[in-house]
Parts: structure tokens; C-alpha cells; sequence
């Protein structure tokens, strides 16, 4: 089912009953946790009015406005910290490493939950601008010390059929025993048919680039833009403890 799965955007107005989106985010509990300690937490957002606050966070894509349900998957030593503290131990979990920890674990269950979604016959869509404006977040959803939210999902019955994103081939991204470094011509054969595809081709005409790496680096994902939001990254990790 995996190779078939589709980003799902737009959402029918059927509704996700409350145990059933419940049942699935306990199976997507069960995924691989560091040490056993399930170093995340999950906000719901069904209320419209919290959909409209969280949309700027999120650049007003038009998902989080219309799905059903907005999932903020959220990095948690919160809760385990107020456990060792009433059990009379001591926790050192306001460091990088334990947010690394913390999102591992929160990641594995973003993603374990949305192939149950899936299999349940429900769409998906990931919204990497959760960590662009994560003091938004944490604002709007009243996230404590220590929480720190991860990745954005909005899940809801599908009321599109979009085509299928490209994806490299699979020889180009696994490497046998140890990494093996790619030759000029090896790049040329990996990207060969995702710089064939008629809209990464429009892509580099729309924005008067020569290639679609350009794109990328000149326009998508500029490297001042990386620094701006790392900084801000790190800025906000040092607020919620975490650094």
C-alpha cells in the first residue's frame, strides 16, 4: 500500500469520529520508543476558531482550515520529568540530546499513525512549517517546558485523487555495508527523471533559473532563510529548556 500512497490536500466535510481517530493514535503508540519512555505527546485540534489561530503558523495553507483534524505531534519530556520528580529522582533532560531523543520518538509515531490513517482509508498531509514558527505553536496550543512540537499532520477522508509525487530510485539511496560516494555520473542518473518531469520544468521557467537544483537553493530553501529559522530554532529550544 506504501508505493501507492498519495499526499491528500483537500478533505471531504465527512467528519473522524472521535474513537475511532482515538484508537489509532493508541495502535501508533505501540511504535519503537526510546528506553520505553514515550517521549511525546499528541494536540487535537477539531474547533474551527483553533484552526484559524494555528493557520498563520503555518503560512495559511488551506489544510489546516480544511480537514477535519489537525494533529500536532509534539517532542514531551515534560510529562516524564513530573514523573521522576514525584518518584524522587532527579532528571537531567533540558538538553539537546534528549530533544533529539524526544523527536525521534515523536517522528516514529507521526508516521506510524499516518499509515494506520491510511489503511483506515484516510488521507494525510505533512506540514513541514511546524518547526518554521514554533513559538506560535507553543503559544497557541499552551505547550510547557520541555514540549516542543515536531510536525504538523491534518488527516481527513480524501476529496482529491492527486497524482503521485516522484521519488528517487531506490539504487541511488542505499548503500551496501558503507556509504559509497556518488560519482558525476551517478547524480546525473538519480536526478535524470525527476529534472524530466514537465512541472519541475516549469518550475525553473516560472522562477528564470537555468536548473531545478537552483530552484531549490535560489528560491525553495535559501541559505539565509536556513540560518534565520535555525537561529529561531535554537532561540525557542533554549526557551522550552530543551538547551
Amino acid at each position: 500500500m506504501l508505493k501507492d500512497r498519495k499526499t491528500i490536500r483537500k478533505y471531504s466535510n465527512k467528519d473522524i469520529p472521535a474513537e475511532l481517530l482515538n484508537r489509532l493514535l493508541a495502535e501508533s503508540f505501540r511504535s519503537s520508543t526510546m528506553g520505553g519512555m514515550q517521549l511525546y505527546s499528541v494536540v487535537v485540534t477539531r474547533d474551527q476558531t483553533m484552526k484559524q489561530e494555528l493557520s498563520p503558523a503555518h503560512f495559511n495553507q488551506p489544510m489546516i482550515k480544511g480537514a477535519p483534524v489537525v494533529l500536532t505531534f509534539c517532542a514531551d519530556f515534560h510529562r516524564f520529568s513530573l514523573w521522576c520528580k514525584q518518584r524522587k529522582a532527579e532528571p537531567g533532560y533540558n538538553n539537546l540530546m534528549s530533544f533529539y531523543n524526544a523527536s525521534m520518538d515523536t517522528l516514529l509515531v507521526a508516521q506510524s499513525f499516518s499509515l494506520l490513517a491510511e489503511e483506515a482509508g484516510m488521507g494525510i498531509c505533512y506540514l513541514g512549517t511546524t518547526t518554521y514558527n514554533p513559538q506560535q505553536i507553543i503559544d497557541i496550543l499552551h505547550l510547557p517546558e520541555l514540549v516542543f512540537p515536531v510536525t504538523t499532520i491534518t488527516v481527513g477522508y480524501p476529496a482529491e485523487s492527486p497524482k503521485q509525487q516522484d521519488r528517487l530510485p531506490a539504487t541511488g539511496l542505499i548503500h551496501e555495508e558503507s556509504y559509497h560516494e556518488y560519482s558525476s555520473s551517478d547524480i546525473d542518473a538519480l536526478y535524470k527523471e525527476k529534472e524530466a518531469i514537465q512541472e519541475n520544468i516549469q518550475f525553473i521557467k516560472e522562477n528564470n533559473k537555468e536548473t531545478l537544483a537552483q530552484v531549490f537553493t535560489d528560491v525553495r530553501y535559501k541559505e539565509e532563510d536556513n540560518i534565520i529559522m535555525s537561529d529561531n530554532l535554537l532561540k525557542v529550544l533554549k526557551q522550552q529548556h530543551f538547551i
